[in-house]
């Protein structure tokens, strides 16, 4: 394994290195969008070797295998023609994770592990190890289109985004500019944080906003998410109906379904004083067994259940597979896997 990053860890370095080549505004949108929607470089009628400067033409090569190393497959894991989670081996020899959703979705990694330590979650029970560059999250998208098509990135994987801001915000501005994604189509997932609502409004690319609440009680939400920063409930969703409404596009509230915590009656309620009358969705995603964690998913029956009751209250409402179950468990099980035995045991399955 190395420990050496890449020399284009964040789009910004990329976009010095080609400007130091000589490159124009123009040049680097071609480059972009190539790299970034596994496309040609060329223009119509007008090939690469006349269209980039001289000094871009010879480094290409190095450019180009460097933006390949930042995100490698080391191993795939499918559930069906559709469903596949992939694990990604970046520059330093870190491991991430991404997965292929259905319907052209794909949801990536911002962070190798998680500050906020989720009490139901495997992706921060080894803490934050650090931040993915803008690049290396472009690069999952590069990835996974090497498989299949991509038109819709969620950032719910591994890490929690308000603590990359700035490498996650450039990224989806690549996605949203050059990557060929519908603004809509990006998805930024927060457990809610201030300064998401600060920068979202300024963007050029305004995400979507997924608000992983879990719960519609201040103190029980302050045990199953210790690290997340203390916003009474009522004003995230104010803060998130704010911004929603400014851009049109309904805000998700996530919500992992545990037994005998978070299932109650009482919380169903709770949801429908809180949403009525707002621009939301509700994902309902039962919780995925987790490795050493005693909580259960709620029965079938009592998910249909809650499900059936907000909507016969007006709030619009999902149950979401999160794609864990089938392929071989939730986010982060696949890395603590893959780093507690060795790199031959993972197995490399085809689409």
């Amino acid at each position: 394994m190395t420990s050496e990053l890449s020399p284009l860890l964040r789009i910004a370095l990329l976009r010095s290195r080609l400007q130091a080549l000589g490159c124009k505004p123009c040049h680097e949108d071609r480059l972009l969008r190539g790299w970034s929607q596994v496309a040609s470089y060329d223009r119509k009628g007008s090939p690469a070797a006349s269209f980039f400067p001289a000094a871009l033409r010879a480094e290409l090569p190095v450019i180009e295998a460097q933006l390949a190393g930042l995100a490698r497959l080391h191993g795939a894991f499918p559930a069906d023609h559709e469903v596949a989670r992939l694990l990604v081996e970046l520059s330093d020899g870190q491991l991430a994770e991404s997965v292929l959703l259905p319907r052209g979705g794909l949801c990536v990694s911002t962070q190798v592990g998680c500050a906020v330590g989720c009490v139901f979650c495997m992706s921060g029970r080894a803490g934050l190890i650090r931040q993915l560059g803008s690049a290396e999250i472009v690069a999952q998208v590069a990835l996974a289109r090497h498989r299949r098509k991509v038109e819709k990135v969620v950032f719910m994987g591994m890490g929690e985004p308000a603590h990359n801001l700035d490498n996650v915000l450039e990224a989806i501005a690549v996605l949203g500019l050059q990557g060929d994604i519908a603004h809509k189509n990006l998805v930024l997932s927060t457990v809610g944080d201030e300064r998401v609502f600060e920068r979202l409004p300024l963007e050029s690319v305004k995400p979507a906003l997924a608000l992983s609440l879990h719960t519609t009680d201040d103190t029980l939400r302050a045990r199953l998410l210790p690290n997340a920063p203390r916003i009474p409930v009522v004003e995230l969703v104010e803060l998130a109906e704010a911004y929603a409404r400014a851009t049109r596009y309904p805000t998700q509230y996530q919500w992992t379904l545990i037994e005998g915590v978070n299932d109650s009656d009482a919380e169903l309620e709770r949801i429908v004083e809180l949403l009525t009358g707002k621009y939301a969705i509700m994902n309902f995603i039962p919780f995925n067994e987790v490795d050493g964690l005693d909580f259960r998913r709620p029965s079938a029956e009592r998910m249909a259940f809650m499900v059936g009751a907000l909507k016969q209250r007006g709030i619009i409402t999902q149950l979401r597979d999160s794609a864990g179950q089938e392929v071989e468990g939730a986010c982060g099980q696949l890395r603590a896997r893959a780093e507690a035995r060795p790199k031959s045991a993972i197995r490399v399955v085809a689409a």
